[in-house]
């Protein structure tokens, strides 16, 4: 199955890491929130939803995961779901690459839908043949105390 690309010139897939980086107010926060309020066509993967939902459950609590989820949706995003095309994209990039499932499923999602893929991840680099990409400043370690 061959996938179609959608044309598009402002059109942005935010990864899980810039959905975070906005919830969290880290360094590109503002980069994140200039492209919300752009009028870019901004779109979320079904698996980032799903990936920031289970690491703020994880890292705090199920209720700070339940307003993660409301929090998203007031921002204007569309959400990605599954496609058959997006399907077999992500199987090629999991085989051929080595990214996770959740970024496999994600980069697919950027490809078909011919968006900038915005993040933090620096494995996202394997994909940038096929797929449009826009990096967010990485956290900065705490510098270690002294022993």
């Amino acid at each position: 199955m061959r996938i179609k690309k959608k044309s598009s010139t402002d059109s942005f897939l935010f990864d899980t890491s810039a959905l975070l980086t906005l919830w969290n107010d880290e360094e590109g926060a503002d980069l994140v929130e200039d492209i919300l309020r752009s009028g870019a066509r901004v779109c979320v993967s079904f698996m980032s939803c799903m990936e920031g939902r289970y690491r703020i459950w994880k890292n705090a609590d199920k209720a700070e995961s339940d307003e993660f989820a409301r929090y998203l949706d007031l921002l204007p995003l569309e959400k990605i779901n599954v496609t058959d095309a997006i399907f077999e994209k992500s199987i090629e990039i999991k085989a051929t690459k080595n990214l996770s499932v959740c970024d496999s499923w994600i980069a697919a999602t950027a490809f078909a839908e011919n968006a900038v893929l915005l993040h933090k991840d620096p494995g996202f680099e394997q994909v940038k043949t096929i797929v449009k990409l826009r990096s967010l400043p990485l956290k900065s370690l705490k510098p270690r105390r002294p022993r």
